[in-house]
């Protein structure tokens, strides 16, 4: 594992940066492309080691891809709702995109399959969504824990079956369960009805879903805790554009308000359909000023990187829970982050993890189920511990900037987004 000391930055920061593709938009993108009934271009895609999961996925099952990352772009020959191959075995990695879109798709296929993944991923929750497919139709056997991958995949539609096209679904402990079933209704002739029974029935990376389905071809009907798909809905596209990666944009956005600086993300504009743009409101109430420029959103932080806390409810865009508890210790008042209990289920115990890592820095925190409370203090060098998080990795970087000493370990984690952070990091600096 490799380490990265951050360097500090005594003065405002002021800088352009480019950040990589969405990493939701591409692994839906991909999906979608793979389940149109013609060859689709793909622009913009993030090439990471999620994205690389999911396309070594893709050939695996015999799809015809072409692969350009100089340009950012993917070809991927659309099967109009069929996989090639009828069995094979793919690894979907720690992507949980892959892991959740990909397991629906083999589940409602003509076709028997194995999917492997990595640690991580084992350990992330599934059962809801193995239920919801196995109520289809699908058969899964478990490899190790059961609800858990590694399985093996018997699709609902073999010997000529037709999976059936109405389900139940919680989504409580993951929006993805949803969004994979929202995604693959096409390989269904009769449509789909999905029904929520979860008290969250709806969240913006679902509304990404849902948009982005829409601009494949594919009408949703959303009405309370009801999704249908209509029968005979097709995806057709010939081109898409991945918009650039708020969530990354976000890192740099914070470095802004740190520094009182001001900083550009280039073509990330308010027109995105990214839940994480919401941070940006929230960066707001903490005293920074948020413009459209034609290059992109640019954020000003307060005079002096002077900024209050806020108690904020992130279930909607959670994914910067890190970076706000990472810039809370430098405010004026504590920041109190509430409605985050699901974080707890991904790529690490984020709430645990964020409270470790402040304590270890000497900044009081208080942990709650599913909120956290931070209290400004006086921060002490340390070596971060990542957890293999690719989102603590790159948050905490936010500390030392202000205060020196800090070490990010098992940085290379953040390859699994954002292959090329730490280079960016560093050409800000002047």
């Amino acid at each position: 594992m490799s380490q990265y000391e951050v360097k500090t930055m005594n003065y405002p920061v002021h800088c352009m940066v480019e950040v990589p593709g969405s990493k939701s938009m591409t692994n839906r993108a991909l999906l979608l492309a793979a389940l149109s009934n013609e060859n689709c271009t793909l622009n913009g895609v993030l090439f990471s080691d999620d994205s690389r999961h999911f396309l070594s996925s893709l050939i695996a099952l015999g799809f015809i891809v072409e692969v350009n990352e100089i340009d950012r772009q993917v070809i991927i020959h659309g099967q109009d709702g069929t996989i090639p191959g009828k069995s094979g075995t793919i690894n979907v990695g720690s992507a949980g995109t892959a892991a959740r879109f990909l397991t629906a798709m083999l589940a409602l296929s003509d076709g028997e399959y194995t999917i492997n993944a990595s640690e991580q991923m084992k350990k992330r929750p599934m059962l809801p969504l193995f239920e919801a497919l196995e109520s289809m139709g699908a058969q899964f056997t478990f490899l190790e824990k059961y609800g858990h991958l590694p399985v093996c995949v018997k699709g609902a539609a073999i010997n000529g079956k037709a999976p059936k096209n109405h389900v139940s679904i919680d989504i409580s402990k993951s929006t993805q369960f949803l969004s994979a079933l929202l995604m693959v209704s096409p390989m269904l002739k009769d449509g789909l009805d999905i029904h929520i029974t979860s008290e969250k029935t709806d969240g913006s990376y679902i509304r990404i879903t849902t948009k982005m389905m829409q601009q494949f071809g594919a009408k949703v009907i959303h009405e309370g805790a009801l999704y249908s798909i209509p029968a005979g809905e097709r995806y057709r596209i010939e081109t898409y554009q991945i918009e650039p990666d708020v969530s990354a944009a976000c890192y740099f956005y914070g470095i802004a308000a740190l520094t009182g600086g001001h900083v550009i993300v280039k073509n990330v504009h308010s027109n995105s359909m990214q839940g994480d743009m919401k941070f940006l409101n929230v960066l707001k109430q903490m005293g920074c000023v948020v413009t459209e420029e034609r290059e992109g959103i640019c954020v000003t932080g307060p005079t002096d990187g002077e900024f209050y806390g806020v108690d904020v409810d992130m279930n909607d865009f959670s994914d910067q829970t890190m970076t706000l508890a990472a810039i809370a210790p430098y405010a004026k008042s504590p920041t109190y982050i509430r409605n985050i209990a699901h974080i707890r289920l991904q790529e690490s115990d984020r709430i645990h993890a964020i409270v470790t890592e402040l304590t270890r820095l000497g900044i009081k925190v208080e942990e709650e189920e599913g909120a956290i409370r931070i209290y400004p203090g006086e921060v002490k060098p340390a070596v971060i511990e990542t957890y293999d998080d690719h989102r603590m990795a790159m948050a905490f970087a936010l500390v030392g900037l202000k205060t020196e000493g800090i070490v990010i370990d098992n940085c290379e984690c953040c390859g699994k987004t954002f292959e090329n952070y730490f280079s960016v990091l560093d050409k800000i600096y002047c």
